[in-house]
């Protein structure tokens, strides 16, 4: 039985969708003006990993993540590089999806941006405006009135009076309060804007959310996810906005994955301890990065350095080592694998333990090989390979694995062959010195040799 951790209700509960056997899913995502970093690359492995688990365990899941295309930082990014906004954006979305398809993230099944869905925000604007949970400032934007909306801090646990003494009143006070929020932007002289009753403008950014996430899901539905940094005001907004026109409960679980840290520092551009996805693999392989995220509980805080990749890259070595050579096999009858890895996943999505379980299956396979044959060990190999691939790992073949690519420098898989060859003949000619040498300058070229009853084989280092 699937438990997830409820951000607003800060316990554990047992999953129960609205609809038998269906999930509808919304989780926050990016807003294109730059490439993604590795807090983007959490969000996307982390909910990508939900889905496959959902979908796997038998749901039908809609899942929806959004793509912020226009705002402040758009807008200033667009004008520093003197091109359309709708080129930069482009530009970035496809990098994004670029980025995803070397993690083995799945497409979610909608990406709504934000600038196509202009009219659903004008809706629920004038139905808050309607309601008079929402008025019109001195300066012509529209602004959520929190004062209005009785349950205001309940998935932060912030209360009013607090947040209102670490507030700055504006000097012009054009809101009414300082916790209010904006939900339309009076237009400024070569922004873009779009007509609406109480004036041209655009959206503010916690608006777009709640306006596609009824569209698409409907105004109550299952599971609302995205970074801990969100939570407050972004997710707190959302909820206000969405109950306050519906006036009923908007989302069931809220779930939010951890921070990525930097020497135990947040990772951020002005403490310039700053990665992009297309930085870090430069050095390392797309599914060591994910490895990386998925070793450590979504929740929790997640240190970013070398070591801990090298550490993932020597781990997912000692998996697909376990099935390398392994002939084709059929279902496994072993279950207690199984039992146990879905059992982890069950209790909010424990990455950690349950690939704690792949190791230990790595190590009978292991010891079934050594023991008794590689065939004994096949059907226990599928299964590594199909709960591997529930995480989105150990999805490429085994040789390729660890053969990768040359770089430009490098040998090419035939030149390796060659002298591999030319090694073996040496042994057999008793010549150890040659294969010796064979071996050395294959090593100075970053190919290690493992030799084994069925012959030599090699990866790069």
């Amino acid at each position: 039985m699937l438990h997830i951790y409820n951000s607003l209700t800060r316990q554990k509960e047992v999953f129960e969708p609205i609809q038998p056997r269906q999930v509808r899913m919304y989780v926050c995502g990016m807003t294109v003006y730059d490439y993604c970093h590795l807090g983007h690359a959490r969000v996307m492995v982390v909910f990508d990993t939900v889905y496959r688990y959902l979908k796997t365990s038998g749901y039908a899941v809609e899942y929806v993540r959004n793509i912020t295309d226009i705002d402040d930082k758009i807008i200033k990014r667009a004008a520093e590089n003197g091109e359309p906004i709708d080129a930069l954006t482009q530009r970035f979305i496809d990098a994004m999806h670029e980025d995803e398809d070397s993690l083995s993230v799945l497409r979610p099944d909608a990406e709504p941006r934000a600038t196509d869905n202009i009219q659903e925000m004008l809706a629920m604007i004038q139905t808050l405006l309607d309601k008079g949970i929402a008025y019109q400032g001195k300066n012509g934007d529209v602004y959520y009135d929190v004062s209005q909306f009785e349950g205001y801090g309940k998935l932060s646990g912030r209360k009013l009076d607090d947040l209102r003494a670490g507030e700055r009143v504006a000097v012009d006070e054009v809101k009414d309060d300082p916790l209010d929020f904006v939900l339309w932007k009076a237009s400024k002289p070569g922004d873009p804007a779009w007509d609406a009753p109480w004036g041209a403008g655009r959206p503010g950014w916690h608006i777009e959310c709640s306006a596609m996430s009824q569209k698409l899901l409907g105004d109550h539905f299952d599971i609302h996810g995205g970074g801990s940094d969100l939570q407050f005001p972004h997710h707190e907004n959302e909820i206000a906005q969405s109950e306050g026109c519906t006036g009923h409960k908007h989302v069931n679980y809220w779930m939010h994955n951890g921070f990525i840290r930097v020497n135990d520092e947040k990772m951020s551009k002005s403490l310039n301890n700053f990665f992009t996805i297309r930085e870090v693999l430069k050095d390392y392989k797309a599914a060591e990065v994910r490895f990386f995220i998925l070793n450590s509980h979504y929740r929790s805080q997640l240190n970013y350095g070398t070591d801990q990749l090298d550490a993932a890259r020597a781990s997912l070595s000692r998996l697909y080592t376990a099935i390398r050579g392994l002939p084709e096999s059929g279902p496994a009858a072993y279950t207690d694998y199984e039992n146990r890895f879905i059992a982890a996943m069950d209790d909010d999505f424990n990455t950690p333990e349950a690939m704690a379980v792949l190791f230990e299956l790595a190590g009978d396979i292991n010891r079934i090989r050594k023991t008794q044959s590689d065939a004994s060990a096949a059907a226990l190999g599928a299964l590594l390979q199909r709960l591997g691939n529930v995480l989105g790992l150990l999805q490429d073949d085994p040789e390729s694995w660890f053969k990768g690519s040359a770089n430009a420098d490098g040998l090419s898989d035939d030149a390796i062959e060659t002298l591999i060859q030319q090694r073996l003949d040496a042994r057999t000619a008793k010549q150890w010195a040659e294969s010796d040498r064979i071996r050395d300058e294959l090593k100075a070229q970053g190919v290690l040799l493992e030799d084994g009853a069925g012959g030599t084989t090699w990866k790069r280092a």
